[in-house]
């Protein structure tokens, strides 16, 4: 008896599993758990039937058959039960994906069912604020690079008119005209620099290059602008710095744009300098100035594009506010980090890392991010 009953129990758990394996290819999982109740009543019916007809030999038949129902009438009512509790979550987290596909940005999922359905709900709701934050920030870049096209435009068309009119002469307004073209040509390059950072194509061709003569050579460049407004300007690299993995043309561009804001945010009589330290493997690169500092507003959006801390002179010397939102994307191209600060001797400081050795294999000598 006991060997039939081992035999039984075998068969039926191979069954089980037999059957729970064909039950996932089923397309849906509404298919899955209709198929899950009809599982659920064969095998416990077959089970206690084969019982009854070997312990019994078939001599109560009534009994047999009356446990037979009521385990089958168990197992349909759970499975069902059980099916309805998998599906309700399931279709609030569907018809919520439907509104967020229909345009509602703000729809989120609950967070009730098991718990694997709430880790997809959660998961859900992660990608459908990433989702609205991008359109948010596609709106605004859209907005702002409207107006700061605008600008530049129309006074080339108020001067192009007066031209066609004779109301000028055409040398008086050339060097004007030429201005403007520099201010577009410069913001559709820093527009088309933030498409490819965005798209994750941008291309770095990384090499060993000395960091120490791009530092000097950045400061070079700036010192007559330093001197025109009477602003101490010096460059303090470690000795221990040696070459650096970098794209140098790029590392060049965020250096100019911070030392640029920072000369503009620094008053006559102040000081800027380059500090350039070894870090646990990396090298940091922090421009120093002894301006009036960061309030918490420029600290938390100066990376956003085209936001302007001071909007007046940024739009009176034809900056649009994407030189820093450009110089982060570069720094993190290069697997660096880019963060600003306040300095406790006053002043504010604003510093990024770079690889001191040569990065791993998702660091290719040719890298597209």
């Amino acid at each position: 008896m006991i060997e039939v009953a081992i035999i039984l129990g075998l068969a039926t758990l191979a069954a089980g599993v037999a059957a729970a394996a064909a039950l996932r290819l089923l397309p849906s999982v509404r298919l899955q758990l209709a198929g899950l109740a009809l599982l659920a009543v064969i095998l416990p019916l077959t089970a206690v039937l084969a019982s009854g007809w070997v312990m019994f030999h078939m001599h109560d038949d009534v009994k047999i058959l009356s446990v037979s129902a009521a385990a089958a009438l168990s197992a349909v009512v759970g499975a069902l039960l059980l099916g309805g509790w998998i599906l309700r979550p399931l279709e609030r987290l569907r018809g919520t994906s439907a509104r967020l596909a229909g345009g509602e940005l703000n729809a989120r999922a609950s967070f009730d069912g098991p718990r694997e359905l709430a880790d997809v709900s959660r998961s859900f709701n992660e990608m459908a604020a990433s989702i609205e934050e991008l359109f948010d920030a596609r709106r605004q870049l859209v907005a702002s690079a409207s107006h700061d096209l605008r600008t530049p435009l129309a006074s080339l068309r108020a001067m192009l008119e007066a031209l066609e009119d004779g109301l000028a002469d055409p040398a008086e307004y050339l060097p004007a005209i030429s201005e403007q073209v520099q201010t577009l040509s410069a913001l559709v390059d820093d527009l088309f620099e933030l498409a490819r950072i965005d798209a994750g194509v941008l291309t770095l061709e990384l090499r060993q290059a000395s960091l120490r003569t791009l530092v000097e050579s950045c400061v070079r460049g700036l010192e007559a602008e330093a001197r025109a407004r009477n602003i101490q300007l010096e460059a303090r690299v470690n000795p221990a710095v040696s070459d650096v993995w970098m794209a140098p043309e790029k590392v060049e561009r965020v250096l100019l744009n911070l030392l640029t804001n920072a000369l503009r945010h620094t008053p006559a009589d102040g000081a800027v300098a380059v500090v350039v330290e070894p870090r646990n493997g990396q090298v940091v690169v922090a421009v120093n100035d002894s301006g009036q500092g960061l309030t918490a507003t420029a600290a938390r959006r100066m990376f956003e594009r085209f936001w302007r801390g001071d909007d007046s002179r940024t739009r009176a010397t034809g900056r649009a506010g994407l030189g820093l939102a450009i110089a982060q994307g570069l720094v993190e191209a290069h697997g660096g980090q880019i963060w600003a600060e306040n300095r406790t001797a006053g002043g504010a400081r604003i510093a990024f890392t770079l690889p001191l050795v040569r990065p791993e294999s998702d660091y290719a000598m040719h890298r597209e991010t």
